[in-house]
């Protein structure tokens, strides 16, 4: 039987924690960085959990 193949958009946006968390970066932190507040820029610079609702789909996605 062949191997699974991970989906490479996904390996790219997600990463599982040591627990099997899945963690996503915030959106809005690409471009048009000048106007928004350095307080809002710095919040979005942390990682955050991914929803419930979605977890499943993204492990399938990296054959987890």
């Amino acid at each position: 039987m062949p191997k699974n193949k991970t989906h490479s958009g996904a390996k790219k946006r997600f990463r599982v924690t040591g627990s099997g968390k899945i963690m996503h970066e915030r959106r809005n932190k690409r471009h048009l960085l000048e106007h928004k507040p350095t307080k809002r820029k710095r919040r979005l610079s942390k990682d955050v959990v991914l929803s419930s609702s979605e977890e499943k789909t993204v492990k399938r996605l990296l054959g987890k």
